[in-house]
């Protein structure tokens, strides 16, 4: 059965493709070469393949390029995009640096308007403390007039008496001279204290004037403390409330941080010393001058917040053009513990927080790699970097540039890798930037 097969398809061969001959001639001779239906076959068969072949790669190169033209400018208009998202957002942190400084600005307005109002507080004080010293002094005076005038009436009131006996026991002329004398006298001594009492009722009605006076000088003032203590305040919580949110993203425990911040720095004096008035017995505290601790204390947070911002890494490490390749989480089978950002090879690397350098060198994977230990148990780490600038033991301020960008250590492009630690564990850098994106 099989050889009936290939004899038919045999002949059908031979009947497509007879037998043909090639005749290869020379001066000398004359050759030729057989080819048998088989070879043309083959050859035949052969060629078509080898053409069929050359047109499915063709076609299939040209898809490709194609593919690939719409890939690149797909790649090209994602690029587009994104840049335009990255001006986005340094316009957005632009202005958000802008508010900061403005808040700053505002509050070193709210300072210096709180050193004037205590200037002001302590000269109405002063002022307020003459005035009374004065109305009391009047008073006294008053007070000793009104009684010598009294003896003097009484004692007028005792020889007027005296005289009227003595003239009805019709004394001698002399006593009677001596009488009128002292009678003269004691007449002109009232005439003395009347002028006196005279002038001293127009001193206390001067005194009222100028109480009442001092008395409006002090309502004005306390309006316009008012006013003051209100933009304070505003401002105050202003720039509390993102402060708050941004330690509160991160889950921070803010009145130990702020409480370990204040042992650090507890020297005293300045504008921010709390104002005390003396007083006496059992006299109750101003509630201006309470209100006015309160605000200094409400201050004093704020930069004590401002203290410890510094000190936690809120900041961003990357100046200049980057995109973020990589997140915190897992990654080929393990966990990456920090966040890639790449761009050009010799991009500022900035500090996210104050701190000491405590490792600038290689290390393993990293590559050129820099540890920056912070307060409060927290350690940044800056890996793959073309060049290191500041050395182990230096103390380096947040936004202070410490290295570039670069492609060293366990990498597959120029970026970099940064971490941050808590306790010796990695947490999401991604967090803590987001978190102070509305403050920094």
């Amino acid at each position: 059965m099989t050889q009936s097969i290939f004899r038919k398809l045999n002949h059908a061969v031979e009947r497509s493709f007879p037998e043909q001959r090639l005749f290869l001639r020379s001066d000398t001779e004359t050759r030729f070469i057989r080819l048998s239906p088989l070879t043309q076959f083959t050859g035949l068969t052969g060629c078509a393949l080898l053409l069929g072949w050359s047109i499915i790669s063709s076609a299939i190169l040209l898809m490709h390029t194609l593919g690939a033209g719409d890939l690149r400018e797909q790649a090209l208009r994602d690029q587009a995009v994104y840049e335009s998202r990255l001006n986005e957002l340094a316009g957005e942190r632009d202005a958000r640096a802008r508010e900061a400084a403005q808040a700053q600005e505002r509050f070193a307005i709210a300072l210096a308007e709180v050193s004037a109002m205590q200037s002001r507080l302590l000269s109405s004080e002063d002022r307020l403390r003459e005035a009374e010293t004065g109305v009391d002094v009047i008073a006294g005076t008053l007070r000793d007039t009104m009684k010598e005038r009294d003896d003097a009436r009484k004692r007028a009131e005792t020889l007027t008496a005296q005289l009227a006996e003595t003239e009805a026991e019709q004394p001698d002329v002399s006593r009677m001279a001596d009488l009128e004398t002292t009678l003269g006298f004691m007449t002109a001594a009232l005439g003395n204290l009347a002028s006196e009492r005279d002038d001293m009722s127009e001193y206390v009605d001067e005194a009222e004037i100028h109480l009442d006076r001092v008395a409006l000088d002090q309502r004005l003032e306390a309006e316009r403390n008012e006013r003051i203590f209100a933009q304070i305040e505003d401002a105050v919580t202003t720039s509390l409330t993102p402060i708050d949110e941004m330690f509160d993203a991160v889950g921070l425990p803010t009145d130990s941080i702020i409480e370990q911040v204040r042992r650090s720095y507890s020297g005293q004096g300045g504008p921010l010393t709390p104002f005390t008035f003396s007083t006496s017995g059992d006299a109750e505290v101003d509630p201006l001058t309470t209100r006015a601790n309160d605000v200094l204390a409400q201050l004093d947070a704020v930069n004590l917040y401002r203290i410890a911002a510094e000190k936690i890494p809120f900041s961003f490490p990357v100046r200049g053009t980057y995109r973020s390749t990589s997140g915190f989480g897992p990654r080929w089978g393990r966990q990456h513990e920090g966040h890639d950002y790449a761009g050009p090879t010799g991009t500022p690397i900035h500090a996210t927080a104050d701190g000491v350098v405590v490792h600038a060198g290689r290390q393993g994977g990293y590559g050129n790699l820099i540890k920056i230990r912070h307060d409060f148990g927290y350690e940044t780490r800056y890996a793959h970097l073309s060049k290191i600038r500041v050395n182990v033991g230096d103390r380096v301020s947040r936004g202070e540039r410490i290295g570039d960008m670069g492609n060293t250590g366990r990498s597959t492009g120029t970026h970099l890798h940064y971490e941050i630690r808590v306790g010796g564990k990695a947490v999401n850098p991604l967090k803590y930037i987001k978190a102070a994106r509305d403050v920094f």
